[in-house]
């Protein structure tokens, strides 16, 4: 983690002189006619983020150390035996445990992925079927059909529910080349790390989750 990648504080263009404070307009304003409690509100905001800045460079820093240290031990690892510990170098879904169970962190990898123009081609194909079928469809399918498609405001659709498609089998085979249009629409454009941490009491006991968010780190 360079420090290039950490969070600052924003400091003014330029300083304003003494008695006088900068507005949210760039303008340079008197003390004396900021009231009371916005000058109250303005100490209570700084006094938070800064807080918050700070908190949130020890966790980019400590998501450094996570995947630094995991990174090492794999390499050992993998000096040692030849292979690496419980998943792939490089691949992500690896566990480490301590020695008496009681903790772990998981590092895991997902991809990012987003459809290409196939995934039109599905959407007409399955339209087709529902049209064909009007009669003995089910609503629930014209639903679910709809839903998948749907776009947000980024005009994304949602992955799990276009993947949802891909569990309904029919014998039609419009249905199962539009399911085939599915699968050859998928990119992946990327991927994003993940590390969860747990603890628990004892052998027997269930898993309790540390919630650190690292993914967003």
């Amino acid at each position: 983690m360079t420090e290039s990648n950490l969070i600052t504080l924003p400091t003014p263009a330029v300083d304003a002189p003494a008695g006088f404070v900068m507005d949210a307009k760039g303008r340079l304003v008197p003390e004396t006619s900021i009231k009371a409690h916005e000058q109250l509100e303005d100490q209570m905001v700084r006094k938070v983020l800064s807080y918050a800045v700070e908190l949130a460079n020890q966790i980019r820093r400590f998501k450094g150390h996570v995947f630094a240290d995991a990174n090492s031990y794999m390499s050992l690892a993998e000096e040692e035996y030849g292979v690496s510990k419980r998943g792939a170098k490089g691949k992500g879904n690896v566990t480490f445990t301590t020695y008496d169970g009681l903790m772990k962190f998981q590092i895991a990898v997902a991809d990012r992925l987003t459809f290409g123009p196939e995934l039109q081609i599905a959407r007409q194909l399955f339209e087709e079927c529902i049209v064909d079928w009007a009669e003995g469809a089910r609503p629930e399918l014209r639903v679910l059909v709809d839903g998948a498609f749907q776009t947000d405001k980024e005009g994304n659709v949602s992955r799990d529910a276009i993947f949802r498609l891909l569990r309904i089998d029919f014998d039609d085979a419009r249905w199962k080349r539009g399911q085939d249009a599915i699968r050859d629409s998928i990119r992946i454009i990327g991927s994003k790390s993940y590390a969860r941490f747990y603890v628990r009491e004892n052998q027997e006991a269930q898993w309790r989750s540390v919630p650190i968010d690292l993914a967003a780190a």
